[in-house]
């Protein structure tokens, strides 16, 4: 059996969104230290703030001011805070409802353990020192002992709103592509590119699953094909990506590599993008290294017919 392959992989990407006036104020108000909760027709405040009643689905728009002392409604303890959470020591995340609102807004409480949390107990809010008007002006919660602290009585109405955010999402895992695609990228580091025929159906599917999506049965025979294929179908890509180094436009397409039952994609590369067409022959040209082919570049050969792969589209 063939070493099965794992690695840490990281999905990041910032994603920019625009905010409507009841966010806008809210997160507006953070930036200014004020907490903003939603007032409802049937006289309940609801933090953080939502645009249209959950209950009765009418739009929201009368802004009220909530303290900044609440009661932990639940929690549970993070022994072990991993990037971007709001502290970098232990503490416990908290359910916390906001005098003056009947709903629990989600943050982090900075206490030592989980002995040092209990429903119940009483917080107020801790400011970061610098605020632009996001989730994280509230550094976090921490306990509080004092007497409730009256709201100011801010409606939402502020200079210089926050009209739009950019959250930054990261996603961290270790990833295992199982028996089938371990070898088949080893294979790839040998300028081979391998498939796995299903036993009952005898396609073969490359990059093998190890298993036939149309039959259910496991697949394990391997077969070796290419390495020149046939564009079935295809973009033109014109917008840039970033930290990408191909200047646009560029052409993606899917190629069936001779001897297989499913099209694979890549870049076409060596010939103009208004040039790429459908039946082109193609073949890769590989990385320096030889670990993957860089792009598809064509071989010369005539066009293949429409029918050698309509199957394939």
């Amino acid at each position: 059996m063939p070493e099965v392959l794992q690695a840490p992989l990281v999905v990041e990407f910032p994603f920019t969104r625009s905010l409507g006036p009841v966010q806008s104020a809210f997160l507006t108000g953070l930036r200014e230290r004020v907490v903003l909760g939603i007032a409802t027709t049937d006289g309940r405040t609801l933090v953080p703030p939502v645009e249209y009643d959950p209950v009765t689905a009418e739009e929201l728009r009368d802004l009220v001011e909530v303290a900044p002392t609440g009661t932990v409604t639940t929690w549970a303890f993070n022994h072990e805070p991993r990037r971007g959470q709001p502290l970098a020591t232990p503490f416990a995340w908290v359910l916390v409802r906001l005098d003056g609102a009947d709903t629990a807004l989600l943050h982090a409480l900075d206490v030592p353990g989980p002995d040092a949390v209990r429903t119940g107990m009483r917080v107020r809010i801790r400011w970061a020192q610098e605020r632009t008007g996001a989730i994280t002006d509230i550094a976090c919660f921490e306990p509080y002992d004092g007497e409730p602290v009256s709201p100011g009585g801010a409606d939402g109405t502020f200079e210089d709103r926050v009209t739009g955010i950019v959250a930054h999402a990261r996603l961290d895992y270790t990833y295992s592509p199982g028996r089938a695609q371990s070898a088949y990228i080893a294979a790839l580091s040998g300028r081979r590119t391998v498939g796995e025929r299903c036993p009952s159906c005898r396609k073969v599917y490359v990059p093998p699953r190890g298993a036939c999506p149309t039959c259910g049965v496991a697949t394990a025979e391997q077969v070796e094909v290419g390495p020149a294929g046939t564009v079935t179908t295809f973009c033109i890509v014109n917008i840039k990506a970033k930290n990408l180094d191909i200047e646009v436009p560029y052409v993606y397409a899917h190629i069936a590599l001779d001897g297989a039952d499913l099209a694979l994609h890549g870049r076409i590369g060596g010939i103009p993008y208004d040039q790429v067409r459908m039946g082109l022959r193609v073949k890769p040209v590989w990385t320096e290294g030889g670990r993957y082919p860089d792009h598809y570049r064509p071989t010369g050969e005539p066009d293949a017919q429409y029918e050698t792969y309509k199957e394939l589209l």
